[in-house]
């Protein structure tokens, strides 16, 4: 299947899935996730902070999916990547597998569109080349995927992972 990048926002991205760059306790402050959070409608938060009740907070790595609400998206893929700096060198290992445990999902949902914010690469202060490849390799890997499409927010973002693609 096929990878693609686009720069914009990933709340008006047209398939079956997006994916959150979230906390373990899905706290929508700010980024991304404030921006699926609030599109999406309340919904959204309300769904999440049930499964958290239900199932404890999702661990660094792993990723829980809600139904997408008043997004143009049946599913929201929330995926939590590490903190940079804050996992003892386990960093690599626990970004790739929040993009491994939400394309785990997206399979587990038959999604067959699924769009990628540059998770870690925010807030968490992941370093941009870094995150891109590890995203772009990490996708690659995943043999049986959907269509995949990296919706990054600047030019910056873009052109590390596009840089990532060509490698």
């Amino acid at each position: 299947m096929s990878i693609a990048l686009k720069q914009g926002d990933i709340t008006k991205f047209q398939g079956d899935a997006i994916v959150n760059a979230a906390n373990s306790h899905l706290m929508h402050g700010g980024g991304v996730a404030r921006a699926i959070s609030e599109a999406a409608g309340p919904g959204l938060d309300e769904e999440g902070q049930e499964e958290l009740k239900s199932h404890g907070p999702i661990e660094v790595g792993d990723a829980l999916a809600t139904k997408g609400y008043d997004l143009s998206v049946t599913w929201v893929i929330h995926a939590v990547g590490p903190v940079y700096g804050n996992h003892d060198g386990a960093e690599a290992e626990l970004l790739a597998r929040a993009y491994e445990s939400s394309l785990s999902l997206a399979r587990e949902y038959q999604v067959k569109s699924i769009a990628f914010p540059a998770i870690s690469a925010g807030i968490y202060g992941y370093p941009l080349d870094e995150a891109a490849r590890i995203a772009v390799d990490s996708v690659r890997k995943h043999g049986d995927r959907p269509e995949v499409t990296f919706v990054l927010f600047d030019d910056k973002t873009y052109a590390a992972f596009e840089a990532a693609l060509r490698d």
